[in-house]
């Protein structure tokens, strides 16, 4: 027996792929955070279990979905993520015969403004996406969620299409909000932004995944990928100094 689960916010345009794609499941759990489109309506016709919670942070938002599963495995993909049929055999031959493992790590192909990016840092993605429900959870924190397995982790051959953002403007806007949500992490640790935050943590982040996590090989893509995590980085340390002036 097996739950699916996923969190979502405005995410019509991947919901209906998604939830079919999840057939092999026994129920299907999506945590939402108050869409403003179809994605509930969408969701509930399909035949899955929606739950509305205000967003506060992602580890909150997985583990009200983790704590609703019914069944010990649970599947917990992103939305912009592709399960195809060989992955979705490959999950269900798993879970039957899992062995010693308690989780199963899945290999990612990470697609940016339609082009399937080879290197970036993206090269060896890989992340757990099958695990027994009493053998995890997510960290408490604001961005970046880990989940933290207590057992052994195994990986899985076939690979999910990974299809994070549209385009520029969809890529900047995720990490404005990441940066948002940094920021209110450093200041809850009172780390106060200087000159070093502002020069050298955004240039070491764009050369860093520019060239020696060989982004210049994925052509105009990659230097697009390495610009806007730095920029993001500067935008970190921007928010964060704007919320000590607002105090002061």
């Amino acid at each position: 027996m097996i739950s699916a689960l996923a969190i979502s916010y405005n995410e019509e345009a991947h919901i209906e792929k998604f939830i079919k794609s999840l057939s092999f499941a026994d129920e299907i759990i999506i945590v939402d955070s108050d869409s403003t489109d179809n994605t509930v309506e969408l969701a509930k016709s399909l035949g899955a279990i929606v739950l509305i919670r205000d967003f506060d942070n992602f580890s909150n938002q997985k583990n009200l979905a983790l704590q609703q599963a019914k069944h010990e495995w649970v599947v917990f993909f992103d939305l912009d993520e592709s399960i195809n049929q060989d992955l979705a055999e490959e999950i269900k031959s798993s879970i039957a015969n899992p062995g010693t493992a308690d989780a199963f790590k899945v290999k990612r192909n990470f697609y940016f403004m339609g082009k399937c990016i080879k290197y970036s840092g993206f090269q060896n993605d890989a992340v757990v996406r099958i695990f027994k429900k009493s053998k995890a959870k997510y960290s408490n924190s604001l961005v970046h969620e880990t989940l933290e397995i207590d057992g052994n982790i195994g990986s899985l051959k076939h690979r999910s299409d990974h299809f994070s953002y549209k385009g520029f403007d969809h890529y900047n806007n995720k990490l404005t909000h990441y940066s948002k949500l940094q920021a209110k992490a450093l200041y809850n640790k009172n780390v106060r932004p200087n000159l070093y935050h502002f020069l050298i943590r955004p240039c070491y982040r764009f050369w860093h995944q520019y060239l020696i996590r060989l982004g210049f090989l994925d052509g105009k893509e990659g230097f697009i990928l390495a610009y806007t995590s730095a920029f993001a980085v500067f935008k970190r340390y921007l928010y964060l100094w704007t919320m000590y002036r607002n105090i002061e």
